[in-house]
């Protein structure tokens, strides 16, 4: 089985602008360890003739139907609005 070091915990810490303090790099290594071996024993089972899958359970589409309905009227809409302008929620500009 395969184990992360230390020095590729530092290396993704890096990667992710983390500081992480000495007792985090053991405590994230164990974890870390605990996860390759869980992901190692998927390696065990014998998974001939079992057909790839992107989920376990058939999905069905749980959406209701999309029927226009009346939308709420503008002074409802924007009843908690900070700023409006007109029939507008206003914004500050982008930037």
């Amino acid at each position: 089985m395969a184990s992360i070091e230390r020095e590729q915990i530092l290396h993704v810490a890096r990667l992710a602008r983390l500081a992480l303090t000495e007792e985090e790099v053991e405590r994230f290594g164990g974890q870390l360890n605990d996860i390759l071996a869980a992901v190692a024993k998927v390696s065990e089972l014998d998974l001939e003739g079992v057909e790839p899958t992107s989920h376990p359970l058939d999905l069905v589409n749980v959406w209701a139907d999309d029927e226009p309905r009346p939308s709420l009227p503008p002074a409802e809409a924007l009843r908690n609005a900070p700023a409006r302008e007109g029939d507008f929620f206003k914004v500050p500009p982008a930037g």
